[in-house]
């Protein structure tokens, strides 16, 4: 059973992460906006059941829980420790690869390397991630997970970030959108 042994906020108010001691997966991600997406998954189906979460974003040691803008973090941190402590059938289990689209394409092998090494090892620093949707040559759709998910820095400033660093990087002409 996995261990929280921190809570950790991040940049998103309505958002915590709950680093765990040993791995909670094998290897990649998990990400679920609803209960709905959830279904199927031990954690995070329980995680949603408890009422007043929003998403649950977890990898390799730590869970991000987002919470409604109305409840409180007092009312949910030891209901959540309490079940992610409880959870047993996601420590050797695997997830997807955390975000990439596959392709053929140069531009966006070195897109995928440049977010794998630059971009979301500090996402994941902060309880986040996110997954690139598509990619036509030269605009790039991605979507934040995790504490990224709602929260007003990723849209903003991280947004511009990652944008100008792929046209230093790879291309002037790439845009970068979020979904």
């Amino acid at each position: 059973m996995p261990k929280v042994i921190n809570i950790e906020p991040t940049p998103n108010p309505d958002a915590l992460k709950f680093v765990v001691q040993r791995p909670i997966l094998k290897k990649g991600v998990r990400s679920f906006r609803d209960f709905g997406a959830a279904v199927g998954d031990p954690l995070g189906s329980a995680l949603f059941a408890m009422g007043q979460v929003t998403s649950v974003f977890y990898m390799d040691r730590f869970v991000t829980v987002n919470k409604d803008t109305d409840a409180q973090w007092t009312d949910l941190i030891d209901p959540i420790c309490e079940t992610i402590e409880e959870c047993k059938d996601v420590e050797e289990a695997e997830g997807e690869q955390p975000g990439h689209l596959e392709g053929d394409d140069e531009k966006l092998e070195r897109i995928n390397d440049l977010l794998d090494t630059r971009i979301r090892p500090g996402l994941a620093g902060d309880g986040g991630g996110l997954e690139v949707i598509s990619f036509d040559g030269i605009t790039l759709e991605i979507s934040y997970h995790g504490a990224c998910g709602n929260c007003p820095s990723a849209v903003g400033g991280t947004l511009q970030y990652i944008e100008r660093l792929l046209q230093d990087e790879v291309d002037p002409k790439i845009r970068v959108i979020s979904f």
